[in-house]
């Protein structure tokens, strides 16, 4: 799976750029503010149609604009795919594959593959629980899109149950515990089936994980990812007992929302133990992991996307991370020089959101 051109109109700060990135490791450097993580958003935002930078929609357009285009050739499964995706700052943006209109983002996912990591991502290891869950629950979008209808219907169903535990106002009606009743069976149901994919997927990546942590931090370490859920027993039974903390506090207040991505390093928690430097490299890790994950999944490598990753890694572990850099397209961005290993197979310099090969 490879990103063979890329065309941009009016996105972030470009006018007009096209790029051809290499089939392997393309370096793009470049001062700050320049525009080179916004090559990299354009690339996620056609695998999601969102930014990994969390910015709504309308701040993906150059300023004055009313749309911008995004536009990708690529090939996937050994066929050619098109994505072209319109940005509009008033009304449904309008996105094609293979010159089709997409009806739903969900019918996108699997037509691009990426894994991001940015220097944001250390928040995975050092915030709080809903980080982490976003984490996992990421990840298994990327090995089957399926996973994505359950996560949606999860939010459904927790939207629902809290709007009619805030409207009971601490006191629960017979006709209200009624509808409570036919919503804490969906969370039920739902959760269970969530928290049993997520625990499926963290087994598979804890080791890959250490493996990927031993290489990157150029030393071997134990380091653990656990998953917890936030109740024990059944989650049907768990949810009737909370019933009456829940309509006193008019929120729900257990299930997978709840749960939490336990991580250490030598048997402490990475979250208050760790050093800056193990922090870093086990969020790195942890990305790392997931993106071997989907390859072994799906048959083929996401296109790795490394934003400004040498300003969270010391000379050692930059060195690290280029020896053992997954099979498959990345894409790098760096404001700085490379380090003596990199070997990459193009570079391109930005300035003002021109691409310049070099």
């Amino acid at each position: 799976m490879r990103v063979t051109r890329l065309w941009l109109t009016d996105f972030r700060n470009y006018t007009a750029a096209e790029l051809e990135p290499a089939a392997g490791l393309t370096v793009v450097v470049g001062s700050n503010g320049e525009g080179k993580t916004n090559l990299l958003e354009a690339i996620g935002y056609l695998a999601t149609l969102s930014s990994f930078r969390g910015a709504p929609g309308d701040a993906l357009l150059r300023d004055g604009c009313t749309t911008a285009v995004v536009r990708a050739e690529g090939e996937r499964d050994h066929r050619s795919v098109l994505i072209e995706a319109e940005l509009r700052a008033t009304g449904r943006d309008r996105v094609q594959v293979n010159r089709q209109p997409l009806k739903r983002t969900r019918d996108l996912l699997g037509a691009l593959r990426v894994t991001v990591f940015a220097p944001d991502d250390l928040v995975v290891v050092k915030g709080g629980p809903a980080e982490r869950r976003r984490l996992i629950d990421e990840l298994l979008v990327s090995l089957h899109p399926k996973w994505d209808a359950l996560q949606r219907d999860v939010e459904r169903v927790l939207k629902q149950r809290n709007t009619l535990l805030r409207q009971a106002g601490g006191k629960l009606a017979p006709e209200a515990a009624f509808t409570l009743d036919v919503w804490d069976a969906k969370l039920a149901e739902l959760g269970e089936s969530l928290a049993s994919a997520r625990e499926e997927a963290v087994a598979v990546l804890e080791p890959e994980a250490g493996k990927a942590y031993d290489e990157v931090a150029h030393t071997a370490a134990d380091v653990g990812v656990a998953y917890r859920r936030s109740w024990q027993g059944a989650l049907a039974d768990a949810v009737a007992a909370s019933r009456a903390d829940d309509v006193r506090r008019g929120v729900s207040l257990v299930g997978p929302h709840r749960d939490d991505l336990h991580l250490t390093i030598g048997g402490m928690p990475a979250r208050t133990h760790a050093s800056q430097g193990e922090q870093r490299s086990l969020a790195l890790a942890l990305k790392l992991a997931g993106h071997r994950m989907v390859a072994d999944a799906v048959g083929e490598a996401p296109i790795l996307l490394l934003d400004d990753v040498f300003s969270e890694l010391d000379p050692e572990r930059s060195d690290a991370l280029l020896r053992h850099l997954p099979p498959g397209q990345s894409l790098l961005t760096t404001a700085g020089g490379l380090p003596e290993r990199a070997e990459p197979e193009l570079i391109v310099r930005v300035t003002n959101g021109t691409l310049v090969r070099s």
